[in-house]
């Protein structure tokens, strides 16, 4: 059916009063019926029924009518609403910024409950948008810093951190660009360390950094007030998380771990990757006896030729067909929430049991690989290529605990040589002083 071209005279206007539907010719009332006893030819041609095409002609000098009670309904508007009737015919409502939907069973159109539905929505839309960072703001820098391809780069890990950091300011971020400075920041980084410790403050003080060195081309903030203010120092008392595995302990959980906690273990120990880039390592990242890895939180690539102690674990895993070189006992990937449940659950057994300490973690083993090398002499750009570290400072800071007594007694030994080859070449002063 065509849509028919509209007359001036045929200004037809539908409303819905209670349980009557009345439309009107010029304001003249031409119907009063219920919408049960109305008919085609009660209910004029208009508004979004037309579109509908659901028409019947009439003859010349009449009206055209032809719209359904039902496709009348659906002329209530309200801003901000979207009203339709889906490819079943069945009337549906959203929000269109929220998309939040209205169950228009329990609150039809046009009803008091429909309007206090819409009323509800569109005050929580309202107070969304009260908490959207503004312009010219500490949260609308940071709102921009998040946007940056800089921050999209960052592991998953530094983006989970950074969005923490940013919900501890969740309280000051109205506060005016032009009203910060360094002793606001040194004062935010002082309040920080007492509320959530210093390595989260320090957290804090790094992530308002990079939000300042990103914001500071753009012409957003006028300086990097961050830089400047010192990093809180690590307690004297303080142990060492990450700590290395002894030998002992090594080969008790190895010896005791099921076989799919056995091979992952194996290779952490044998290559020093980190716990999520083993878990996450595919099988085509091995190729001719070596594991291509790539540390996701850096992009380096690593390659690591595959130890016969490795070799010799990989082929006692049980067999599965993941796409990653470890998978669980279901033979499907792991996460890694799955592997440190699972890991958790093993070693409180094994420290119920008084076999192995409580302060054992998976990040040790990468520490124990640094430890073990350090103390075999070597060079620290050697352990930083394994690790896939960029500076020898990282090697150093995995190889903290390495025992160095060896290589120091050589150490002092070539002192030792040295301090009396010069005490024998070095002459003595005369005497200068007069008796």
């Amino acid at each position: 059916p065509r849509t028919p071209r509209r007359h001036p005279c045929h200004a037809i206007l539908g409303r819905c009063s209670g349980q009557e539907v009345k439309l009107q010719v010029r304001d003249r009332p031409v119907i009063d019926r219920k919408p049960e006893e109305a008919t085609f030819n009660d209910i004029a041609c208009h508004g979004p029924a037309a579109e509908k095409g659901i028409l019947q002609s009439r003859p010349r000098g009449q009206m055209r009518l032809a719209i359904l009670v039902e496709a009348l309904m659906t002329v209530v508007r309200v801003k901000g609403f979207k009203i339709f009737a889906d490819r079943h015919g069945k009337a549906r409502c959203y929000h269109r910024a929220t998309g939040h939907k209205i169950d228009l069973e329990k609150a039809p159109i046009g009803s008091a409950q429909f309007f206090a539905e819409c009323e509800k929505i569109k005050a929580l839309a309202d107070a969304l948008k009260s908490r959207q960072p503004k312009a010219g703001t500490l949260g609308g820098i940071i709102a921009i810093y998040f946007a940056e391809d800089h921050f999209k780069n960052l592991s998953d890990r530094t983006r989970r951190d950074y969005r923490k950091c940013a919900a501890f300011l969740e309280k000051i971020l109205d506060t005016p660009v032009h009203s910060i400075d360094t002793p606001l920041i040194a004062g935010i980084h002082e309040k920080a360390a007492g509320k959530i410790g210093w390595r989260q403050a320090n957290m804090l003080r790094t992530f308002l950094s990079e939000v300042f060195r990103h914001c500071v081309p753009k012409g957003l903030i006028s300086s990097n007030f961050a830089e400047a203010v010192l990093v809180k120092p690590r307690p004297r008392d303080l142990a060492y998380a990450n700590r290395p595995w002894t030998d002992g302990e090594r080969e008790s959980v190895l010896g005791l771990a099921p076989p799919h906690i056995r091979v992952a273990l194996a290779l952490m120990a044998n290559t020093g990757l980190d716990p999520s880039d083993a878990l996450h390592l595919r099988r085509d990242a091995i190729a001719n006896g070596v594991i291509w890895a790539r540390r996701g939180k850096t992009g380096q690539e690593v390659p690591l030729p595959i130890a016969p102690t490795l070799q010799a674990a990989f082929d006692a895993a049980p067999k599965h067909d993941a796409l990653t070189v470890l998978a669980n006992a279901s033979g499907l990937p792991w996460t890694y929430n799955g592997f440190s449940t699972v890991w958790h659950r093993f070693k409180a057994k094994q420290v119920e049991a008084g076999v192995i300490p409580a302060d054992l973690t998976l990040k040790g083993l990468r520490h124990t690989v640094a430890t073990v090398l350090r103390e075999a002499g070597v060079h620290p750009r050697e352990i930083a290529d394994l690790l896939g570290q960029k500076t020898e400072s990282m090697a150093h800071h995995y190889s903290r605990n390495a025992l160095l007594a060896d290589s120091n007694r050589k150490t002092i030994e070539t002192l030792e040589v040295e301090t009396e080859r010069r005490t024998k070449v070095v002459k003595p002063f005369p005497k200068t002083v007069k008796p």
